[in-house]
């Protein structure tokens, strides 16, 4: 399973790749789509796009979201600041 930080950025790098291509149709847009979708299929371990979308949806829904800290994961003599 993909580190959840790494499917987020694939996820949200495609979906602005798939608007570029939209709105530009370049050949440099199409071939960063391509990549980009296949990365994803590789890191999900399916062949489509759609359904490494669908994995990465459900893998990112079995982790806390980014910014929960797990309370165990902190030590009670560390102090957290923003």
């Amino acid at each position: 399973m993909a580190h959840p930080a790494t499917l987020r950025n694939l996820v949200k790098r495609y979906e602005a790749l798939r608007s570029a291509r939209a709105r530009l149709g370049t050949p440099e847009s199409v071939r960063q789509l391509e990549d980009v979708s296949y990365t994803l299929c590789v890191t999900t371990g399916t062949r489509t796009v759609h359904e490494a979308l669908h994995a990465a949806e459900a893998q990112l829904r079995a982790v806390p979201s980014a910014g929960t800290v797990m309370p165990a994961a902190v030590p009670s003599d560390v102090r957290l600041t923003a």
